[in-house]
């Protein structure tokens, strides 16, 4: 059985780029629903030796989360090389660049 953290850092790495989850959708999807700060943690601390894609989380808004303008403007900068916009209050459109992958892609029907 995996744990949260094996889950959420599986789910992390499958998000493609040019998408986009929140750290609530990954804590639920993982089986916790209520540890969006747990995700984050995760990402603090594991980004780096698990390769994972951290600038494709955001908060439940949309909003780059991160509270360094250093971070906010790398976070954006990589996500509009991916193709999603982000607009000048580090907002991206959930409708249009959130990433689910509990559901069924055409060529999975």
């Amino acid at each position: 059985m995996q744990t949260f953290t094996e889950k959420a850092l599986n789910i992390i790495k499958q998000i493609p780029a040019g998408k986009i989850m929140t750290y609530g959708q990954v804590a639920a999807i993982a089986g916790s629903p209520r540890a969006a700060r747990q995700v984050t943690r995760i990402l603090h601390s594991m980004s780096d030796k698990h390769n994972l894609p951290w600038h494709r989380i955001v908060n439940k808004q949309g909003q780059i989360a991160l509270n360094d303008e250093e971070g906010r403007f790398s976070q954006r900068k990589l996500l509009q090389k991916e193709g999603v916009e982000v607009d000048s209050n580090d907002q991206v459109d959930l409708v249009r660049f959130r990433f689910d992958p509990l559901e069924k892609t055409v060529n999975e029907i």
